[in-house]
């Protein structure tokens, strides 16, 4: 998925489209140590002679030495990867196999600044070190697991790098520790890596951290909106993370034939028949996680008519650029010289699809809902993104999709579903982004100024013009044939979605301040768009102008770098900015998998202690300062008042003050913290309070959730 949208910002700029190439990755031989080099001075400062870097050299006043060229007096050695200790010059440790290295001690209070260290690993290494404390092996209240960045490095001489960490960000909760942990956050080679001048320090000087005040307030007077749980869904997201609904969508649904099973993965992957998802097992599945299903049923007229045949056939187009290396007959439909082949007949790798099959199909699946006495399919999706069919599915719809073939297949099909199921929640028109908001597939390859297929309707954008027909055929006809204004989102900005979206400190910012593109309508999108997107308020503009009373839903969205902070932290972002905004679902894509920056982030709004514990259903108002985002909810009883915090800074320490203003009175409260390098949400001390604010140090690039029990 993350290449298709790749190929579809490209699609909006250049009107061509690119194959995705397959790259080696060659590893690095390895080389054997050739001696021990020296780690410079004693001092714990940095060497005189240090090149530039992201971090200058901190001083630091030692307080405790953990290891400079043998190991202190108290502490010892815990392993547990390969490494030596050699008790006269830096340690040498192999961190290849996801190891690292344990240095114990007799507990130890908090009293600390920093933690210092320096290491040489081989040259062309990346940052790849994570940092934490630990307290006794059955600790609840893990510390963070910090992640070394640019901003804790300096460099020193001949390849030396010296790490300096705040204490605001190994231990924001001061707790006491007794063991201090090194170890990998990405594969590397089986190599040594030299380590010296482990310190624990009085303070940090110039810290890396710094801090500054915020007040926030949560207001219990103002305007509140009910949250609706839809907007947790996903698509092929773990249930652990908590999320409330499934949607069954992507290119491939476009071509799934509910007998068989059979789906076409079109220009995802060789244009291919295949044996699609379980339908019964996936809204089983859903069902018993007491969740519902929006499922996207067909409108392109062509299912897969087996499992085995594909578009382009080699038998069909002997010469073509690629072909799947696993089924060399499929091709990738385009010669050798690049150029896009004709297609051949659609019944190559599919059957008609036309409106009374899939009335039949959902008629089928209705029947069967009565018989259990439960609905499973919550909402029915018209498609997927069609504005695309000449680019995802051109072996059957080569032609450009316009204005009056989406309003045609939308009537048709639609009607054909609420006859099959009149308590259908219908969606649509599920295109895939601006350009599909605003032109037709027709104007995308004419290009947007020229927009002959919208000009030729008014001028009106498309979902307008799609809105505004949809209400005059209800209002002629008495049917209402759409429920859901359905779209999806993602950001355009180069590098910031796919398989290798940004995670530099430039990307993360810019991936963070894009999630305004959803609510802000002063902010100016930061890529070819360049103007504002304001996309849920636009989108209620639409309904409210053009047909009063449809709901609102994102049947794909995701800011991409699922696994980095920046992904995480967008998350959460999108998540209370939904709740916060009104809208009516929300479908994640592609995720969020176990254990990712993204699957913290829905956990802090459904199930941030492992226990239940979650985000609640009404909304309040909230103040915001800076770079710090305040989302808050209450129970109908007004017993209970959870609010998350985004810290989007990734260098200050927010100490945020929160209000409660016309709250009842707060009688307890719980913290919980997901950070950069952490491997969770864990709960921290709570600080003593009157009941009126709550006073929290948020660390740098961190989700913050407080739970509140209120009387």
């Amino acid at each position: 998925m993350s290449l298709k949208k790749k190929l579809l910002i490209a699609l909006a700029l250049v009107a061509s489209l690119l194959a995705g190439m397959l790259l080696k990755i060659s590893r690095r031989p390895h080389v054997p140590p050739k001696g021990v080099a020296s780690a410079g001075s004693t001092s714990a400062s940095a060497s005189a002679s240090a090149s530039a870097s992201a971090r200058p050299a901190g001083v630091l006043t030692v307080a405790q030495t953990i290891y400079d060229g043998k190991l202190s007096n108290g502490w010892s050695d815990w392993g547990w990867g390969p490494h030596d200790l050699s008790q006269h010059g830096p340690a040498k440790v192999m961190f290849n196999a996801y190891g690292g290295i344990i240095f114990r001690h007799a507990e130890l209070d908090s009293n600390f600044g920093a933690l210092s260290f320096r290491y040489k690993a081989p040259a062309g290494w990346p940052e790849f070190l994570s940092v934490a404390l630990k307290s006794g092996t059955m600790d609840k209240s893990a510390r963070p697991n910090v992640a070394v960045q640019a901003r804790h490095v300096s460099q020193l001489a001949d390849g030396w790098r010296e790490v300096l960490i705040d204490f605001s960000e190994l231990n924001p909760g001061g707790l006491a520790f007794e063991r201090v942990v090194l170890s990998t956050n990405t594969a590397v080679e089986a190599e040594w890596v030299l380590l010296d001048k482990v310190v624990l320090g009085t303070s940090s000087g110039e810290a890396p951290t710094a801090r500054r005040n915020v007040q926030l307030t949560v207001s219990c007077r103002a305007q509140t909106r009910p949250i609706n749980p839809l907007i947790y869904g996903s698509a092929n997201g773990d249930w652990t993370s908590g999320t409330t609904s499934q949607r069954m969508g992507g290119n491939p649904m476009s071509r799934y034939n509910w007998e068989l099973g059979a789906w076409n993965a079109g220009s995802d992957w060789f244009f291919e028949n295949g044996k699609g998802v379980e339908l019964d097992a996936q809204l089983a599945e859903a069902l018993a996680h007491d969740a519902k299903t929006a499922l996207t049923v067909p409108l392109l007229g062509w299912v897969a008519k087996d499992t085995s045949s594909s578009g382009f056939p080699r038998s069909r187009f002997a010469k073509q650029r690629k072909f799947d290396e696993h089924r060399p007959e499929a091709g990738d439909g385009y010669r050798p010289d690049g150029s896009a082949l004709k297609p051949g007949p659609a019944t190559d790798s599919s059957i008609p699809a036309p409106p009374e099959l899939i009335g039949s199909w959902v008629r089928n699946l209705r029947e069967r809902e009565l018989a259990r006495g439960k609905r499973s399919v919550q909402m029915y999706i018209l498609d997927n993104e069609p504005s695309l069919w000449d680019v995802t599915h051109r072996d059957v719809h080569p032609d450009p999709l316009g204005y009056d073939e989406l309003l045609d297949r939308t009537l048709r099909y639609a009607s054909a579903i609420r006859k099959a199921d009149p308590e259908a929640v219908i969606a649509g028109p599920a295109e895939w982004g601006w350009m599909g908001y605003l032109y037709s597939g027709k104007d995308r390859v004419a290009g947007k100024h020229a927009r002959p297929d919208r000009l030729a309707h008014g001028d009106v954008p498309l979902i307008p013009y799609y809105l505004s027909k949809l209400a005059a055929h209800e209002k002629t006809s008495g049917q209402r044939l759409l429920d859901v204004l359905d779209v999806h989102f993602y950001p355009t900005a180069d590098g910031l979605y796919g398989a290798k979206a940004r995670t530099d400190r430039d990307g993360a910012a810019l991936r963070l301040r894009s999630t305004r593109a959803l609510w802000d309508p002063n902010y100016v999108d930061e890529s070819w768009i360049n103007e504002p997107i304001k996309l849920i308020p636009r989108l209620k503009e639409w309904v409210n102008t053009y047909y009063p009373g449809l709901a609102i839903s994102l049947g794909e969205w995701s800011f991409g770098a699922d696994q980095h902070i920046s992904g995480g932290l967008a998350t959460a972002e999108a998540l209370g900015r939904f709740g916060q905004q009104g809208l009516d679902s929300a479908y994640y894509w592609g995720g969020p998998a176990p254990d990712s920056a993204t699957f913290w982030a829905f956990r802090a709004f459904r199930n941030f202690d492992g226990k239940g514990g979650r985000f609640q259903d009404i909304s309040l108002t909230t103040s915001d300062a800076g770079n710090v985002s305040l989302f808050a909810s209450r129970d109908a009883a007004s017993s209970k008042l959870v609010a998350v915090l985004v810290n989007r800074d990734p260098d200050v320490t927010a100490t945020a003050r929160i209000a409660f203003d016309g709250c009842a009175k707060a009688v307890s409260y719980r913290v919980f913290r997901f950070v950069a390098g952490g491997r969770g949400l864990t709960q921290q001390p709570s600080a003593a309070f009157d009941g009126k604010a709550v006073s929290e140090a948020l660390a740098p690039y961190s989700i913050t959730v407080l739970d509140v029990v209120t009387q």
